[in-house]
């Protein structure tokens, strides 16, 4: 009976073999990834632990089991200095096993210390590999920063123009004509809807010699700005600087998404349209009062000429919001 399972077991590993020779190396590198994985100070852990453990079973065993020195000590402090001695293969020869279950113990004891110390010596070489190879990742990752900070640094200074051109727009279409101040150009964030009654005049800019209306230009350099803005994702790695990389989205997304531009800008109307000698006409001088003198909510009927203005300020808002931040952003960059 015993031949015929020790058989039946053969020739199933046999077939199990057969049909997939790679199951047992697969589950050995599995095994061995695994023990590999653990902390060495598990290891160690367990290596000094069981020493007490093994001391205890030699005190549990008959002293007949042994062979003692003459008027050495049976008592468990002993018996944890014979492990100690036996986990560490030191075998001084003071006690020894003469008998069967002795022998088995410390045979069973010397083995497992070397798999554990075996175990724990692999952990080590495998958190050192670790260690090297995060190392590495490390040094690639900072030369790829340094790489990238380069190229950012001679960007940066055509992305700040840009900027500081946008927000310049910003404050002329914001800023009604009579306080409108060329030595001090400065957007202000908390710009109400009346204050954009002049976006029709003429920014007054000293860059701008173009005599168009302020949100024509305005349009212009917002086209410029979002280019710039979308172009430097694709030139630099803005990962590295998360908040700049989701500062450049959102000005471009609310750019993509600003659906008056073309009446602003691309299709003449009567928002846009002046007269041979650069005035306002008369269809924009009343526009201009109903914005000087609403009171109202800014919840316009859509596809009028309010609406669009309407989107306009919510526009300016959003993106001067970001301008602004991404200024901030990068003076702090190109100073580190």
């Amino acid at each position: 009976m015993a031949c015929f399972i020790s058989l039946s077991i053969k020739q199933a590993m046999s077939l199990s073999t057969k049909n997939n020779p790679g199951f047992l190396s697969r589950k050995l590198m599995h095994f061995f990834h695994v023990v590999s994985n653990i902390r060495p100070i598990v290891w160690i852990g367990i290596y000094i632990g069981i020493t007490p453990i093994f001391a205890l079973i030699y005190w549990w065993l008959p002293d007949t089991q042994f062979r003692i020195p003459d008027n050495a000590g049976t008592d468990y402090g002993s018996w944890l200095y014979y492990s100690i001695v036996t986990i560490t293969t030191l075998g001084f020869g003071d006690y020894t096993p003469a008998h069967a279950w002795a022998q088995a113990v410390t045979a069973v004891e010397v083995m497992c210390g070397l798999v554990f110390l075996g175990f724990f010596l692999n952990a080590v070489g495998s958190m050192k590999s670790e260690i090297d190879v995060e190392s590495e990742i490390e040094k690639q990752h900072l030369a790829h920063e340094h790489l990238e900070l380069d190229k950012f640094m001679t960007i940066i200074p055509s992305v700040m123009h840009n900027l500081n051109l946008f927000l310049s727009y910003c404050y002329a279409v914001t800023t009604p004509l009579s306080k409108r101040n060329n030595e001090t150009v400065s957007y202000n964030p908390d710009f109400t809807f009346n204050d954009m009654a002049d976006l029709f005049e003429p920014s007054g800019l000293p860059s701008d010699r173009s005599n168009l209306p302020a949100v024509v230009r305005f349009m212009h350099i917002s086209r410029q700005t979002s280019l710039c803005l979308d172009s430097l994702q694709s030139k630099v790695d803005l990962a590295i600087w998360p908040d700049v990389l989701e500062d450049c989205f959102g000005f471009v997304a609310s750019y993509e998404m600003f659906s008056s531009e073309e009446l602003l800008l691309e299709k003449p109307s009567s928002l846009t349209n002046l007269n041979s000698n650069g005035s306002e006409t008369d269809a924009q001088k009343a526009l201009s009062e109903k914005i000087a003198n609403w009171k109202g909510p800014l919840d316009f009927k859509a596809h009028s000429e309010m609406q669009i203005i309407g989107e306009l300020y919510h526009f300016i808002k959003e993106n001067a919001g970001f301008a602004l931040k991404l200024e901030s952003a990068l003076t702090k960059i190109a100073n580190s």
